[in-house]
């Protein structure tokens, strides 16, 4: 569930919106800061209000016109004053979707007129705080390409492949040093060296599909579809009350085909949960065998499980054993007051590296940032009762 906002919260975040489309550089802690502001002074008294948002949202002293213009259309719903000028003068606001199908004979003319401020801002930034179980089709559409934007590097990998160092390495070039040799009567005068090289660690996914993270599947799937399209050496799962490898289904970089492709892949949409029971399938025919091993593993579930959460719990200690690193994703993280007591959370949540949201266009923007940051663990050892 979503927490409510507040008329605040609502008012800054709109407010922010407009500031960024007239051109000024908004950053997300300040409109958190103006939150707060607007929280201990109240939306009844226009000065207060001002100068809450100018202390907050407005970095550079240039631009403070652009900013009052702004406010007073947006808060007092008045034409605007510019305060360059000495007398008055109407002004119209215009306001501009990227994607709006627009004559370009209106927008000239709205650019063209010196009495108008035009307004534009992104659709898909309208919805990166929004919780994907409030999605509808069309707005999963626009997300499609700001998924298609994330980046998921993470560390690379060292490999046993050796390459050309151009310092001192850990290995001598010995072929390399004695070809120079021959231009020194055979006296290997310079010594050439090798290091290891190293590779794009693999990035292996898990989906939920069971019926509770149905408000949430379709989008995620959008975003395992991005990694595999986006990325090498990304390896995509299904599991309800089976595990199905997806990989070769979400190839296709049109989305709608691969989307299609998987739906008939999978036989276990809304199902049940059996989390432990798929992990085990996925431990012994691909993960401790080769697939897990040094890899990171993003795990997308609520943490529901019919199952035996024992099970559950040995699974992901044999499948912490081996990766680089766990990321347990939980769209439910963001609700207020959560706690992980879902007994199949529970079990999983002591073989977590990185516990974090996945509910929104912004967390999963975060998940990538946890990724490409990703350390190697010092690893504990668990003793069971």
């Amino acid at each position: 569930m979503t927490a409510l906002k507040s008329p605040a919260h609502n008012i800054a975040v709109a407010f922010a919106r407009i500031l960024r489309g007239a051109g000024l550089d908004i950053p997300l802690d300040s409109v958190i800061v103006f939150v707060a502001a607007l929280s201990e002074v109240g939306l009844q008294e226009r000065n207060d209000v001002y100068w809450a948002a100018h202390s907050t949202l407005v970095r550079r002293h240039e631009d403070t016109p652009i900013f009052d213009r702004a406010f007073a259309v947006f808060w007092e719903q008045r034409i605007a004053v510019d305060i360059t000028q000495p007398k008055h003068e109407t002004v119209s606001i215009t306001l501009l979707v990227d994607d709006e199908d627009t004559s370009d004979k209106d927008e000239s003319s709205a650019v063209n007129d010196k009495d108008t401020i035009t307004l534009r801002f992104s659709s898909v930034e309208t919805l990166r705080e929004k919780d994907f179980a409030a999605y509808k089709d069309s707005e999963l559409r626009e997300s499609e390409q700001f998924m298609s934007s994330l980046r998921l590097a993470g560390p690379p990998k060292r490999s046993l492949r050796l390459v050309k160092a151009h310092h001192r390495g850990s290995s001598h070039d010995i072929r390399r040093t004695m070809r120079a040799s021959l231009t020194n009567d055979g006296e290997p005068i310079e010594r050439y060296w090798r290091v290891p090289s190293t590779r794009l660690r693999r990035l292996v996914v898990l989906l939920d599909i069971s019926g509770s993270m149905e408000p949430y599947a379709r989008a995620l799937l959008q975003f395992m579809h991005a990694a595999v399209v986006g990325r090498q050496r990304v390896e995509a799962f299904t599991f309800g009350t089976r595990l199905t490898r997806i990989t070769k289904e979400l190839t296709s970089r049109d989305p709608d085909k691969a989307l299609l492709r998987t739906s008939a892949q999978v036989a276990d949409w809304s199902g049940g949960t059996r989390l432990g029971e798929c992990l085990r399938t996925f431990n012994d025919k691909w993960g401790v065998g080769g697939m897990a091993r040094g890899a990171i593993i993003v795990v997308l579930s609520d943490g529901w499980d019919r199952g035996d959460p024992e099970i559950l719990a040995e699974q992901m200690r044999r499948l912490n054993r081996v990766a680089f690193r766990v990321i347990w994703v939980n769209p439910l993280k963001v609700s207020p007051g959560y706690a992980p007591l879902a007994r199949g959370m529970a079990a999983a949540l002591p073989y977590i590296d990185d516990f974090v949201e996945g509910h929104s266009l912004e967390a999963l923007r975060q998940l990538t940032e946890v990724i490409s940051k990703s350390s190697y663990k010092m690893r504990k050892v668990v003793v069971n009762a």
